[in-house]
């Protein structure tokens, strides 16, 4: 078997890998590139293989730097079933559709700067329809229910415990007479998460493919976390100004909430007004409330015998833009939650617009910002940043909290390879800047002796 990296190598951003074994051609994932512009739109537009000739995609979670290019993967020619679980599929549904509108506007704007020139304009990557069209070719799976995909693969998806619905994909081959399993980890969550249930142990591993996005880091405690937000937003609250908090629509958007939820039922967070501001969100949030199957039980007991975790009384959900619009006058303290986390797209963009300049004010980032995107550059301190293409000064006070991160940290992800069992052969570390995949590579051979691990580049090829 061929192993081709063909993305979040070295990064954290477009995952894609593909598997060929017995003449066939599995598709690991098909995220989008996010990152430099040039370089995301030659990477999104262009596949490395032909997905005509692809046999089968399987989807680990709904992120978009994991799903978010399988529309242009249909578009080119790819006819095949995408295997996922079943909310992973309705996640998916919404993100690709609020994707397409985000490739839409963005070849506008790039059309209206390119007319300035006199150069043609350029088209979006694709559309509402070729979403639509993605999504139909999805087969959804429960957990722990074994299919086969193709000749001599055989898919079986475990709880990742990184977003609802996300899997660690089990794959069990066969080839020229010998079978292995293949275990891609998919993005493993940290466990005692407030929402899902912890990632589930696998056995009889030969091969492991993981990530490593906090690789060398670890996380601050949840439990100081919350004292830490309950701290920061209250401080900024009597001041009379309002908080940011740049949030992925699908995981941390609800843990965010949730979180505010707690805080405001024990009386230590006062009772001002609440916007989940994106549309994704709000969608995203009702898929959430659609599978409680995928809850762990504290969360699972609050839903069925209290009442919405996702909703309070000063919160309100966003949809309609003429509402948004609105809150650029609106006076008082305020929290504001918006998409998208990177701050690279979504309507998050117009409130740092319309707040960063106000020193009162509080950016609170509560997730990962990959390198080279506007949620990174606020973090490393660059001033001023450019929004809508314009300078804007950075005067509000900017945090960071990463216990909101649904990925394992080092001694996390250690701890996640210490509960596999099997004689574990290769190990593939991706999905991680260079340093944190190279850091955590160094870790797993101390772990691991017995075993070859390498930290692919892009484009390598491994044989199996």
């Amino acid at each position: 078997m061929r192993v081709h990296f063909l993305g979040a190598t070295r990064t954290t951003t477009g995952s894609m890998y593909l598997l060929e074994l017995n003449g066939r051609r599995v598709l690991l994932e098909c995220g989008l590139f996010q990152g430099r512009r040039g370089e995301s739109i030659e990477r999104n537009r262009n596949f490395p293989f032909a997905p005509a000739k692809l046999d089968a995609v399987v989807l680990s979670h709904a992120h978009i730097d994991h799903c978010g290019n399988l529309p242009n993967l249909c578009r080119q020619g790819f006819t095949g079933s995408i295997y996922c679980t079943f909310a992973t599929r309705d996640l998916a549904s919404i993100m690709l559709e609020d994707s397409a509108q985000i490739q839409r506007d963005d070849a506008a704007f790039v059309s209206k700067k390119r007319a300035q020139r006199g150069l043609p304009p350029v088209e979006p990557l694709y559309t509402a329809t070729d979403a639509e069209q993605a999504v139909r070719q999805f087969v959804a799976l429960n957990y722990d229910r074994p299919i086969p995909v193709t000749d001599g693969v055989t898919v079986t998806f475990r709880d990742a415990g990184h977003i609802l619905g996300s899997a660690q994909v089990v794959l069990d081959l066969r080839e020229n007479g010998r079978a292995f399993r293949y275990l891609f980890s998919g993005d493993v969550g940290r466990g005692a998460d407030d929402i899902l249930r912890d990632p589930d142990p696998i056995d009889g591993v030969d091969f492991l493919q993981i990530e490593s996005t906090y690789g060398a880091r670890e996380h601050s405690l949840k439990t100081d976390a919350d004292d830490h937000i309950c701290q920061l937003v209250c401080g900024v609250l009597g001041q009379k100004a309002k908080v940011i908090i740049p949030a992925f629509s699908v995981g941390r958007t609800q843990q965010i909430v949730w979180t505010l939820h707690q805080l405001a039922d024990a009386g230590r967070l006062p009772r001002v007004p609440i916007f989940v501001d994106s549309p994704l969100s709000v969608n995203a949030t009702e898929v959430y409330r659609l599978h409680p199957e995928c809850f762990n039980d504290t969360i699972y007991r609050f839903l069925r015998e209290k009442e919405n975790p996702f909703g309070m009384e000063n919160l309100t959900y966003i949809r309609e833009v003429a509402h948004s619009m609105k809150l650029n006058d609106l006076p008082g303290p305020a929290i504001l939650i918006s998409a998208s986390g990177m701050c690279e797209a979504g309507r998050i963009r117009h409130h740092l617009r319309n707040h960063l300049g106000n020193p009162d004010n509080l950016v609170l980032f509560i997730g990962y910002c990959a390198e080279h995107t506007l949620g990174a550059q606020i973090l490393a301190g660059r001033n001023p940043v450019n929004i809508f293409g314009e300078p804007q000064e950075v005067r509000a006070q900017i945090a960071s909290i990463d216990a909101f991160s649904g990925h394992a940290d080092k001694n996390e992800l250690r701890r996640y390879v210490e509960a596999l069992d099997g004689a574990i052969k290769k190990i593939a570390v991706i999905h991680g800047e260079a340093a944190q995949s190279l850091a955590f590579a160094e870790t797993l051979r101390q772990m691991k002796p017995k075993a070859e691990v390498i930290v692919p580049e892009y484009q390598q090829v491994l044989e199996v």
